[in-house]
């Protein structure tokens, strides 16, 4: 092998996939903290062969999905308030993420579900700033990025702490940051204000994830084994070769193989199966792990009758230029920002979780 082609090889990016396994009613799966702990999403879709129509549950609960806010021009300070901790961070759980910044250029804040804000900012910004932080881990060894971490439920960041006054001034005097948001507030049933009441001297917008459905016709699909993660050589296909295939379906890259095709020569692994029809449904917006939750119970609940699949998908897409990825793991762009899970539900409701991330990221928990 040439010296060009092994600095190529280097080049190229690393990515981590992670793999397990479990059983959806089992009291020890961990399925949903998972979800829970993916706090930014901007794409789900799922796949279910064998399907040319969902029943109105499932209908129901895509339906239900809920809709997000955009906040145009929004100081930072703003979401450190105490009225605005108290009506929303304190009572239910509040996700807000800047809108069209670059992670690796901007600067960029999100508010986490457990009240933690994450700021990460260029070097300047910071030393304006004033807040204690770290620098960035994909920042090399001299630093040009940092995080800051804020506990807007910490018991000491109460409004006559010196330590509120202190965060208050940076955001509001010494350096104050403004950005478009992305805002979303889940409670169970507590009453009081909402974002779109709170909000409305600023320019806010009321929006709903876009949701298309699609049958795909004449699929060859994989045959999977819920006991094999790893496949086994002409009776089933590993979970490595499922994820390719589902990029490969995602994308519409045609599964032939044809020497004809200058495009992809791609083809569906071996074993598999032709699939009459499958029913696929995306939605895209700013989807809170919570929907993907009731999401993902109502499609384990569509084993509860007998069906002609031996499995499902669900696959969710992380934003590419949040700050984090899982619970607080700071998340970097480098190539591509690739942050996703996906779920596959079998008929006995074994399930196997697949983590994807890229070169900018810690391994999934």
């Amino acid at each position: 092998m040439s010296v060009p082609s092994l600095q190529r090889l280097r080049q190229v990016p690393r990515h981590l996939l992670v793999c397990e396994k479990g059983h959806a009613r089992d009291a020890r799966s961990r399925h949903a903290a998972h979800v829970r702990d993916h706090a930014y999403n901007c794409r789900v879709s799922f796949l279910i062969p064998e399907c040319g129509m969902l029943p109105e549950v499932l209908k129901s609960t895509i339906a239900d999905v809920g809709e997000y806010y955009l906040v145009r021009n929004l100081s930072v300070h703003e979401l450190v308030a105490h009225e605005f901790i108290d009506a929303f961070v304190k009572k239910g759980s509040c996700y807000a993420l800047t809108y069209n910044t670059k992670i690796d250029q901007d600067n960029t804040a999100a508010l986490l579900p457990t009240g933690k804000l994450i700021l990460s900012v260029d070097k300047d910004t910071y030393e304006e700033l004033g807040l204690q932080g770290r620098p960035s881990q994909y920042s090399g060894k001299k630093a040009m990025r940092y995080i800051v971490t804020i506990d807007l439920t910490d018991s000491t960041f109460h409004p006559d702490s010196k330590k509120h006054n202190r965060v208050l001034w940076a955001l509001k005097e010494k350096k104050p940051l403004e950005f478009d948001f992305l805002l979303a507030w889940y409670n169970t049933g507590a009453e009081g204000s909402t974002l779109m009441s709170y909000f409305s001297k600023k320019q806010i917008q009321a929006l709903k994830p876009k949701i298309t459905f699609s049958t795909l016709r004449d699929l060859q699909c994989p045959v999977l084994q819920s006991n094999e993660l790893q496949g086994k050589p002409e009776e089933s296909c590993s979970t490595e070769e499922l994820f390719e295939w589902l990029g490969a379906v995602w994308n519409q890259v045609s599964l032939d193989n044809k020497s004809s095709s200058f495009l992809s020569t791609y083809c569906c692994p071996q074993p598999n199966m032709m699939v009459e029809k499958a029913f696929l449904c995306t939605i895209t917006g700013f989807i809170i792990p919570e929907k993907i939750i009731q999401l993902l119970e109502q499609l384990c609940c569509y084993f509860g009758e007998p069906k002609l699949a031996y499995w499902l998908t669900l696959t969710v897409h992380g934003f590419a230029d949040s700050p984090v990825s899982w619970r607080e793991s700071e998340h970097g762009f480098h190539k591509g920002g690739e942050n996703l899970y996906n779920f596959v539900i079998f008929r006995n409701l074994d399930y196997w979780l697949q983590m994807a991330v890229g070169t900018y990221d810690d391994c999934p928990p």
